[in-house]
């Protein structure tokens, strides 16, 4: 980066600059950073040769884009229509290897823009200062939604600064302290909602008001969008999770803890290829971390994925997904398939990675799509990235042996372009004649934008234009056409009903999930003619979507939608998907379906065999004891579950697809109280088998950490938690006491390892 340019910010941010380039090394001489004392020393690499210690696929480069000191600690951000980044930085993660200060308000939104058009960040904004972990933004309207959790609010935007501030939701983090499983994302998908990432709400805003609604629970760090508006996220031990169908369907029925072909493992294979030896990660003092060379072998903090959809990289690389892997400092990318409903993906290499760095600091946790059809990197560039809450003590000397907790303040943005190609991003108009013809932009980012943008200036006098697309344009202009129209409220019955007739099953797909948006008492017999045929074509890739969206029609017709779910349900019998499309629409009505079901039908099914397990979910439920009692009665442990244990075990006890098993109705919750407390305390490694279901990596994350490293954490805490989970939900078992935590503690004093289920079994 240009040194003219560090010197015209100098003076503003002279304290930060300083610290990032002290270093226990004189890196003044880059000669001397050969690759041997990097790997031994973790120095601070400056930012304009940081480069050069990456690797990256054959025909491709990385350009650096901002660094400290226009830039530190980016975690996430957001082009606007100027193509400008708003950046959150996250300057209070770890500060120290005990954490110590992380509650300080230094967190900050910054606007990051290149006024010369050089492709480098020259000027930096501070929108928003003295945050306290800020984790996520969304532009809207003439406003950002910003997280500082556990709130979540709207500020508007007057001239580069806040203005008015509206909260959205109290409790967007929904009780978590957890800085690691706190609700993040501010997604703004396809289908005009805004989706996060470790929750299960999305929001809407119509007017002056602030939707909210339930949805699936997904991922853990950020979230991203294909062609079809499909989801994809992860969570730390997983390379890539999605959905198979619109993220609007099939959250209607609360009593379904989970709804298959959502969150499902996209690519199975968690294997990583690291550049250089990785021994400061969390567990590599455990057999089969580490391969031979001391390299990790499998994802431990997969974050921050992106489904590329720009118009640079060619069609090899469209729809591919690219994951960083911070723990091991490279980016992950992945070819990804559909078939039927199915989508599926593979690495798309073996024995390497599109981008690997040697860098100890290199840290890349969230990917993005950009308006000039670049993949862009944020790196965080920083020694720690494990949270105190999880760290062991095998990381901690790691830490402290390369001095990886010193140097805070860095932060870089790079992107990546094909080699002998010129990035140049689109300018997009204010004209909303010329919006509507970008629909049809390759880059899947301007599209987005465009949608936003018409969308957000409630442009509804180009509702014709946008119509002429959906009967005129390809399968990708008509999803956005079709959107953007929802999103005006301009969109009409009979421009659905002509999509449902579309030969293109992809759109209709589109069209039927719209549907929960146009259909009213007035215009919903419009609609019964297609869907009616579809049941009788009983086509097994929309099918599922049929069935999914009779809750639009049950809204209006309960009768008519609950006669031809049953039709869907005889021709389906062992549809695995139009069984939960089905049990979807059934909130409370489960078992009369279920009869009328059995009745017409006497035949084992799939079907019949998960209406009944849903059924026993509900009575089991139905028996829990009140959990705001249990909140009354052991308030520091209910306050440590929903802070440290819900993001893997679930609000509910029952687990988390990818991550953790239940302890509702667990033999290891309510069984032996020295086991479950030696697990608290110390960790667990799997497998283990609960309930006779076997939870083993890569299906799970494959440790649980313990919490008996945690300063913060109490004795009599860990017996409140104990206490809790042995008595929550479906759970019945006596109290464990601050005693008995003490005397398991010291038992095993000095332990740096996690139990194993052989070692588990061989106490009392």
């Amino acid at each position: 980066m240009k040194r003219i340019a560090y010197l015209l910010v100098a003076l503003g941010f002279i304290s930060t600059f300083t610290t990032c380039q002290t270093s226990t090394t004189d890196t003044s001489n880059t000669d001397t950073l050969t690759k041997e004392y990097i790997l031994s020393n973790a120095p601070l690499i400056p930012a304009e040769h940081s480069i050069s210690k990456m690797t990256i696929e054959d025909g491709f480069e990385v350009q650096l884009i901002a660094s400290e000191p226009y830039v530190s600690a980016p975690v996430a951000m957001r082009f606007d229509k100027r193509n400008r980044m708003w950046v959150i930085e996250m300057q209070n993660y770890m500060p120290d290897l005990e954490g110590e200060g992380e509650d300080e308000p230094t967190g900050k939104i910054v606007i990051l823009e290149d006024t010369n058009s050089d492709g480098i960040v020259d000027d930096r904004k501070v929108f928003l200062d003295s945050l306290i972990l800020p984790r996520a933004l969304c532009l809207i309207e003439n406003g950002i939604l910003v997280v500082e959790p556990p709130k979540l609010w709207y500020y508007e935007i007057i001239n580069d600064k806040p203005g008015k501030r509206t909260l959205v939701d109290a409790d967007y983090t929904q009780g978590s302290t957890n800085v690691e499983g706190m609700a993040n994302g501010l997604y703004r998908a396809m289908d005009n909602w805004i989706y996060n990432s470790g929750s299960d709400k999305r929001y809407r805003k119509k007017g002056d008001r602030w939707l909210t609604e339930r949805t699936h629970l997904r991922g853990q760090w950020s979230i991203s969008q294909d062609d079809e508006g499909r989801l994809y996220y992860n969570n730390n031990s997983q390379n890539l999770l999605g959905d198979y169908f619109l993220p609007g369907l099939g959250a209607s029925n609360t009593n379904v803890q989970r709804v298959k072909g959502f969150s499902e493992r996209i690519v199975p294979d968690n294997r990583v290829y690291p550049g250089r030896p990785t021994p400061g990660v969390n567990r590599g003092y455990k057999e089969g971390i580490l391969d031979d060379s001391l390299r990790l072998k499998a994802f431990t903090s997969a974050s921050g994925p992106v489904i590329y959809r720009g118009d640079l990289f060619g069609k090899v690389y469209y729809g591919n997904a690219f994951v960083p892997e911070p723990a091991a400092h490279l980016i992950k990318r992945n070819i990804i398939h559909q078939n039927g409903n199915i989508i599926s993906g593979e690495q798309a290499y073996e024995g390497k990675e599109f981008l690997t760095s040697i860098d100890e600091r290199f840290r890349p946790v969230t990917a993005y799509n950009g308006p000039d059809g670049a993949l862009y990197i944020l790196d965080m560039y920083r020694g720690i990235i494990e949270h105190k809450a999880f760290m062991t003590e095998y990381l901690k000397k790691q830490i402290q042996k390369r001095n990886l907790d010193k140097i805070i303040t860095c932060g870089r943005i790079y992107k990546i372009v094909p080699k002998g190609k010129t990035a140049k991003p689109v300018i997009i108009p204010d004209q909303p004649d010329k919006l509507v013809d970008l629909l049809r932009h390759p880059n899947g980012w301007i599209r987005d934008q465009v949608q936003q943008q018409i969308i957000d200036g409630k442009f509804t006098q180009v509702d014709s234009k946008l119509r002429n697309l959906l009967q005129g344009g390809n399968r990708v202009t008509i999803t956005h056409a079709l959107w953007t129209l929802e999103g005006l409220g301009a969109l009409k019955a009979d421009d659905v009903v002509k999509l449902l007739q579309n030969p293109d099953k992809k759109v209709k797909m589109q069209a039927l999930g719209v549907l929960s948006s146009t259909v009213n008492e007035k215009n919903y017999k419009q609609y019964l003619p297609e869907l009616k045929k579809m049941i009788s074509d009983n086509d097994s890739v929309l099918i599922p979507y049929v069935a999914f969206q009779m809750k639009a029609i049950k809204a209006v017709d309960q009768v008519a939608a609950n006669e031809m779910l049953l039709t869907i349900a005889e021709k389906n019998p062992n549809n695995q998907y139009v069984a939960e499309a089905v049990l979807s629409n059934m909130q409370n009505q489960e078992e009369v379906f279920l009869k009328r079901y059995t009745s017409r039908s006497s035949q084992k099914s799939l079907m019949a065999e998960r209406f009944t397990q849903a059924l026993a979910d509900i009575k089991s439920n139905l028996k829990n004891r009140d959990i705001n009692q249990l909140r009354k009665q052991y308030p520091r442990g209910a306050s440590l579950y929903f802070s440290s244990c819900q993001a893997c075990h679930g609000a509910d006890g029952n687990g988390v697809q990818s991550l953790a098993p239940p302890v509702n109705h667990s033999e290891w919750v309510t069984g032996s109280k020295e086991k479950l407390t030696a697990i608290v305390l110390f960790g667990l490694t799997g497998p283990i088998k609960v309930n006779n279901k076997l939870y083993k990596a890569p299906e799970i994350s494959g440790d649980m950490p313990g919490l008996a490293d945690n300063p913060d954490i109490l004795d009599e805490d860990i017996a409140q938690l104990l206490s809790f989970i042995r008595n929550a939900w479906g759970n019945t078992a006596e109290q464990i006491s601050r005693e008995e935590v003490i005397k398991i503690r010291k038992k095993y004093s000095g332990r740096k390892t996690p139990f194993t289920v052989e070692e588990l079994d061989k106490m009392n």
